[in-house]
């Protein structure tokens, strides 16, 4: 530019208006979890600029539609919970066969605080009943026909739930059971026990007879309404413990595994749901169940969740409940029959005009029998298939 000639510097006043009012956020501050999901605050004011110079505002000048979130999500690092147990309580009969049971616990090993059970429902969990002996009764030790007598099984007068016996009613339709009838022959037994297999049993009271069962790997599903929990107790047991046939007791808050002692056993699902697996290899083994329901000890969920076992259903939110308390996470628990398969369709999904639309709004799908899950954002229309019988589904702000 040497040979053109160089204007010269001067200096002009300029007098712009104000820049309009913005939000301005500090950096968070730390994360109130030291483990897992947790929150992180950060200062969020309305600001503007003057003459250079910026001015603190009232936050009804800033666009509502546009502040940011004061609380972010924050992991630290992943939480790694583990079951814990109380010690063992004495026998529960003072002579003969009887049986002892433990509390358990999740524990959250950093602390060694108990946490909510949740927390440690993907992780295997040690029985919390067994068997036990006191010694021979009295009564027991006379005369040698006795030893006879304590093997002898007895023949149960419920009648056998079975295929035959029992029809699938959607939840909706759940109805006392009906009245006694005779006990099944052992030829009618047999040919009921074949078709239990993948059934979904929604009455509050019954046997069910996996014995003789032509599939090696048989699983049945027992439903009550929330609010219930179920005891299963085994009246027999044929299974071949040294050949590895086994029998596998699984809820949303217990898991057991078990073959040797089984007719001592007493299984508590501390939920509303139970599946029952069993595993033979050799024809005509199985287990004999008789379940019961009774109402929780412990409440597991919340006044908003819902639960559905019917072939289809309609599932709505937010759950207008009035003392239903701010951003509570709601649930739908879905379980159908083992043979059969979910698939959820979102069909209408409206977040307001002046909706938030962040990542703290999502709905949550989870397939229980993977523990995989999917988050859907926004107003996505999806469509999502299990890959077992049991799913949650929970819906986020």
């Amino acid at each position: 530019c040497h040979p053109v000639p160089k204007p010269e510097s001067r200096m002009e006043v300029c007098d712009l208006s104000p820049c309009p009012p913005r939000w301005k956020v500090t950096p968070a501050g730390p994360c109130s979890s030291s483990c897992g999901l947790g929150l992180a605050v950060q200062l969020v004011t309305c600001v503007q600029i003057h003459q250079g110079k910026e001015v603190l505002l009232e936050d009804g000048l800033c666009p509502v539609a546009e502040k940011p979130l004061t609380s972010v999500p924050c992991v630290i690092r992943m939480c790694s919970y583990e079951w814990n147990f109380s010690e063992w309580s004495e026998c529960s009969t003072s002579c003969g066969n009887g049986i002892q049971t433990r509390q358990d616990f999740c524990l959250n090993p950093l602390t060694r605080k108990h946490v909510n059970p949740i927390f440690c429902r993907h992780f295997p969990k040690a029985i919390v009943v067994r068997g036990c002996s006191a010694g021979p009764c009295p009564e027991q030790m006379v005369g040698p026909g006795a030893r006879g007598a304590e093997l002898q099984m007895v023949t149960p007068a419920v009648p056998l739930m079975t295929a035959a016996t029992t029809k699938e009613v959607r939840y909706k339709d759940l109805d006392p059971p009906p009245s006694a009838e005779p006990a099944l022959t052992q030829e009618q037994a047999k040919e009921s026990s074949e078709g239990v297999c993948g059934k979904l049993f929604l009455n509050a009271t019954g046997v069910i007879n996996m014995t003789g069962v032509e599939s090696s790997d048989c699983t049945v599903a027992i439903g009550r309404p929330l609010g219930e929990e179920i005891t299963v107790s085994v009246l027999e047991s044929s299974l071949n413990c040294s050949a590895g046939e086994v029998v596998l007791f699984s809820g949303r808050m217990m898991w057991r595994t078990g073959c040797r002692k089984l007719p001592l056993s007493l299984i508590n699902s501390r939920t509303n749901t139970l599946i029952v697996k069993q595993r033979v290899l050799l024809p005509g083994n199985g287990v004999l169940l008789q379940y019961s329901s009774r109402t929780a000890t412990k409440k597991y969920y919340q006044d908003c969740d819902k639960q559905l076992f019917g072939p289809q259903g309609e599932i709505e939110h937010p759950v207008q409940l009035p003392d239903l308390r701010q951003g509570a996470v709601c649930r739908t628990f879905i379980n159908v029959a083992p043979r059969q398969r979910i698939a959820i369709r979102a069909l209408y999904i409206d977040l307001g005009k002046e909706s938030n639309q962040t990542h703290f709004n999502y709905i949550l799908v989870r397939d229980v029998s993977t523990m995989k899950t999917m988050v859907f954002h926004g107003k996505q229309q999806f469509f999502w298939q299990s890959t077992g019988s049991q799913a949650e589904i929970e819906f986020h702000e």
